[in-house]
């Protein structure tokens, strides 16, 4: 049984508002939300989870939360429905819950008021953290979308072009009053890095002058798990990935001050790290 946290009158346990963002589409962003999110639950957070991305809703799919989703924020709106009714919460992490802003090609109608209005509801109920998966791009959903945020954290690859534009992301994030932005690298090769083929986490992160969250190594079992509708961090053996997502989660809500190293050798880092994430979760330490 995991252990509930309380946001009491302390300030500094209020909820945290943080928007999961990228200029480039494809580059892990709504993979990330998920693993975060359940990661943070896991360690007795109460999160919310919001899938702001218009029309291409999929944070329900990799959570396996697809076929309960049966309003969205449009009908809270509307007044088709109440909050609660539309937060699904997780089938085996009950302080785990997702919102999605709309169903599948419905037409965009949520404005920046409405935006703020759902996220001041959702902290309302007592969450510690609200992750909000934004769209890709630097349109009016991006804006909505980061309009009640105050932290963020900016997804991208070792590419040249999904780094410009997330420097173009952490510009406007800049613009718009958001100042506490992290960098997450995913989807690294240390194959590559070393063969010069590939830019090294540290080359990107000083590219872009962003303090870094963690770094998520490629793995092929991101694709399993999401047709299996199961993050990553809920495997029973962690994969590297899992690992480096449990280790980004633990960074961000402050119980970790450092790194996985993708350069040592993968069999004793994993063997180590797996080790001491099943002590922490079995309440050995």
């Amino acid at each position: 049984m995991e252990t509930q946290h309380s946001l009491g009158n302390n300030p500094e346990t209020e909820s945290r508002v943080v928007v999961v963002t990228s200029g480039k589409g494809g580059v892990g962003k709504t993979t990330t939300t998920a693993n975060l999110g359940m990661s943070i639950a896991r360690l007795g957070y109460k999160v919310a989870l919001i899938d702001a991305d218009l029309g291409l809703r999929n944070l329900d799919l990799l959570l396996g939360l697809e076929n309960r989703v049966l309003y969205t924020a449009m009908d809270i709106v509307e007044g088709q429905c109440r909050l609660d009714q539309a937060l699904i919460r997780d089938k085996k992490w009950k302080n785990l819950a997702l919102l999605a802003v709309s169903k599948n090609r419905q037409k965009y109608n949520v404005t920046r008021k409405n935006m703020q209005n759902l996220v001041n509801s959702v902290k309302e109920l007592g969450f510690h953290f609200v992750l909000i998966d934004c769209p890709a791009g630097i349109d009016v959903g991006f804006i909505n979308a980061i309009s009640s945020a105050t932290e963020a954290v900016i997804v991208t690859t070792p590419e040249i072009t999904a780094i410009r534009d997330a420097d173009r992301v952490a510009g406007l994030l800049e613009a718009n009053t958001i100042y506490n932005v992290k960098l997450l690298v995913n989807r690294v090769r240390p194959d590559m890095i070393q063969k010069n083929d590939m830019m090294s986490v540290r080359d990107v992160q000083e590219m872009l002058g962003i303090p870094l969250l963690g770094a998520i190594p490629e793995d092929t079992n991101v694709i399993i798990s999401t047709n299996k509708g199961e993050p990553l961090v809920l495997n029973k053996k962690l994969t590297l990935s899992g690992i480096a997502f449990e280790n980004a989660a633990r960074r961000l809500i402050g119980k970790q001050d450092y790194f996985l190293d993708l350069n040592t050798p993968s069999s004793g880092i994993e063997d180590s790290w797996r080790q001491k994430l099943q002590d922490f979760f079995l309440g050995n330490s």
